[in-house]
């Protein structure tokens, strides 16, 4: 099998499987930093655990210590927002939901407002989500295969 070689930020080189992933990187340097890891920057490009590492990048493993790191856990917050208000009211319509400087948000398609209480229920949701550990992983598909998938 091929294999490419990777630099860490202290100069250190890797020689990992062709076709690893940020993730593989994070888990080959040791489990607590896989744990911890949120994201990673390959070349100065932030990208999500699952993306592949290429022959002759640098690749630095983010947590949530790391200043770039906090726009990636916003964006995942949105995810775990749309996924909880999904599982309390299924026929809610998902819009737009990025990550701003302040945080995040999404718009929802619904026949009336939500409430102060309605928020309290879905963070109540994203906590459960967020100890059940459910992986949230970042795939590029064709807008076809999008529009199958949701």
């Amino acid at each position: 099998m091929s294999e490419v070689k990777i630099t860490l930020p202290d100069g250190l080189v890797l020689h990992m499987a062709e076709g690893s992933t940020i993730y593989d990187v994070a888990s080959s340097i040791g489990p607590g930093l896989a744990r911890a890891a949120v994201a990673g920057q390959v070349d100065g490009e932030t990208l999500s655990l699952s993306s592949l590492v290429t022959d002759g990048c640098s690749v630095k493993i983010l947590t949530e210590k790391d200043s770039e790191s906090l726009d990636v856990l916003r964006h995942s917050a949105a995810h775990v927002l749309a996924t909880a208000v999904r599982q309390i009211n299924p026929e809610a319509g998902i819009g737009f939901g990025p990550a701003i400087e302040g945080g995040f948000y999404y718009d929802f398609e619904v026949e009336k407002p939500f409430t102060p209480e309605d928020l309290a229920v879905f963070e109540k949701k994203m906590n459960e989500i967020v100890q059940n550990d459910q992986e949230f992983v970042c795939e590029v598909v064709a807008k076809g295969k999008a529009r199958e998938l949701f």
